[in-house]
C-alpha cells in the first residue's frame, strides 16, 4: 500500500511538473537557457544563451569560461502568419555582442514553442559566420536569468519565489516575489519601461488568488542615478475599482498605466499616472464593455 501511495505521489508530481512546464512554455515561449553548439568545426564550441521578451536582458556564456557576454537587441520581429492554421508564432532575434562596451560581433536565432532554428554567430573582425545548432534546453526546473543595466537578475518561474539581483559593483539583493496561491501556476516575466523614463524595468506576474482570471503584477523599477532596482509601491486603492496591479497595459504616448480586474460579473479598468516621485496616482476608473 505504501509503495502504491509513493508511486501515485511520484506520478502526480510528474504530471504536475509536466503541466507547469507547458504552462511555462505557453507563458514565456521557451524554457531557457538554450544550449547551442557550432557546426562543421574540428574543435566545436558551445554556449548557453538567455533572453527575455523581445530579446531584452540577453546574455550568453561559453562553456568552459566563467565570464558572461552581454547582448544588446538589434532587431526583433514576430511572424504571426501561422495563427490561422493553428501554428505557433515565430520570433526572430538579432543581437549585438558587447565586449568592453564595444560591438564584437552578432548573434541571431529564430524560435517558437517547438523549436530553435537559424542560429548563428558572425565575428566582426573578419565577418566569418559560424552556424549554430540547438542542442537542448536546461529550463525545465524554471530557473531563469536576465542581464539588465549591468545587473544579473535571477528568479524561478515555477518552483520558488526567490528574486536575486547582483549589481555590477558587487552589491547583492535577495528578496521574495509574491508566491503562488493557485496550483500548476507559472510566473511570467516582462521587461518594459513601466514608468516611461527611457529605461527598461522588470515585472513579474502570477495568477490572482481568487478566480484566477487575472494576473497580479509586481514591478521593479530601475533607477539610473542609483543604478538599482526598487519595487514599485502599490498605489492608494481607495477610489480604484481594483485592489491590485492586475493585467497591466501601458500607454507610452500618454504615459498612463491601465489595470483591469473582475468584480462579480463585471470587468473594471483603473487608470494611473506617475507623480514626479515615481508614485502611482489614480486618475479614473470605468467599466469595461465585453
Amino acid at each position: 500500500m505504501v509503495k502504491k501511495w509513493l508511486g501515485d505521489k511520484q506520478m502526480n508530481k510528474a504530471i504536475k511538473m509536466i503541466t507547469i512546464f507547458f504552462s511555462l512554455l505557453t507563458a514565456k515561449g521557451y524554457a531557457q537557457p538554450y544550449i547551442l553548439q557550432s557546426v562543421g568545426l574540428s574543435k566545436p564550441f558551445s554556449l548557453e544563451i538567455y533572453f527575455g521578451n523581445q530579446g531584452k536582458g540577453a546574455f550568453l556564456k561559453y562553456h568552459g569560461q566563467n565570464e558572461i557576454i552581454a547582448l544588446r537587441i538589434k532587431n526583433y520581429k514576430i511572424d504571426t502568419a501561422g495563427r490561422k492554421d493553428g501554428q505557433p508564432d515565430e520570433e526572430t532575434y538579432v543581437w549585438d555582442e558587447l565586449v568592453d562596451g564595444k560591438v564584437n560581433g552578432s548573434y541571431g536565432l529564430t524560435h517558437n514553442i517547438n523549436a530553435v532554428s537559424n542560429a548563428y554567430y558572425i565575428r566582426k573582425k573578419d565577418g566569418k559566420k559560424f552556424n549554430l545548432q540547438y542542442m537542448e534546453s536546461k529550463g525545465a526546473n524554471g530557473n531563469d536569468q536576465y542581464f539588465l543595466h549591468g545587473a544579473m537578475i535571477s528568479f524561478n518561474h515555477i518552483e520558488n519565489n526567490k528574486l536575486n539581483i547582483r549589481y555590477g559593483d558587487g552589491k547583492y539583493l535577495a528578496t521574495n516575489l509574491p508566491d503562488f496561491d493557485s496550483p500548476n501556476a507559472a510566473r511570467q516575466s516582462i521587461i518594459a519601461d513601466y514608468n516611461f523614463d527611457g529605461y527598461d524595468d522588470i515585472a513579474f506576474s502570477i495568477p490572482d488568488a481568487g478566480m484566477g482570471v487575472s494576473r497580479m503584477f509586481s514591478i521593479w523599477l530601475y533607477h539610473p542615478v542609483s543604478k538599482r532596482f526598487e519595487k514599485l509601491a502599490d498605489p492608494e486603492y481607495g477610489k480604484a475599482k481594483c485592489n491590485c496591479l492586475c493585467d497591466i497595459k501601458l500607454d507610452a504616448k500618454n504615459k498612463l498605466m491601465f489595470t483591469a480586474c473582475r468584480g462579480g460579473a463585471r470587468w473594471w479598468q483603473d487608470v494611473y499616472r506617475y507623480t514626479s516621485a515615481n508614485k502611482l496616482l489614480w486618475i479614473r476608473s470605468k467599466e469595461m464593455n465585453n
